[in-house]
């Protein structure tokens, strides 16, 4: 009886949890992504509007263009591709929001294989 009454508990505060999901204050803005390249913590900025992303990483500059499907999900297509990797798309899934970032999982469209990371919004842009 005690087993049962502790196992109810924790599925009723389990229940109680919902996984936030705040997309739409993401879809525009700038952030910053953190993530670790063979050891060496590397950091990318990007601003991004409706249709445009802007990304700088290790001192260089690109453009893809973005392609909302739902609020929390949008494909990249980087707008000058320098090779035949650069020309796949890149599937973008907003997992968790918190009050100042996002979770997401990201890989080339039409690939199962899927990498995650955390992204922190740092700023809105500029519109004037």
């Amino acid at each position: 009886m005690k087993n049962t009454i502790t196992l109810l508990s924790l599925l009723t505060l389990a229940s109680c949890y919902n996984t936030e999901h705040n997309c739409k204050d993401f879809k525009t803005g700038k952030f910053k992504f953190e993530h670790e390249i063979e050891g060496v913590k590397k950091t990318t900025f990007f601003e991004r509007n409706d249709s445009i992303e802007v990304e700088t990483f290790d001192g260089k500059t690109d453009t893809a263009t973005v392609r909302w499907i739902s609020d929390c999900e949008y494909v990249l297509r980087k707008k000058h591709p320098k090779n035949n990797q650069e020309k796949n798309a890149i599937s973008m899934k907003i997992l968790t929001t918190s009050k100042n970032s996002y979770t997401f999982e990201f890989g080339m469209v039409g690939i199962e294989e899927k990498q995650r990371g955390t992204v922190t919004k740092i700023g809105e842009i500029n519109t004037k």
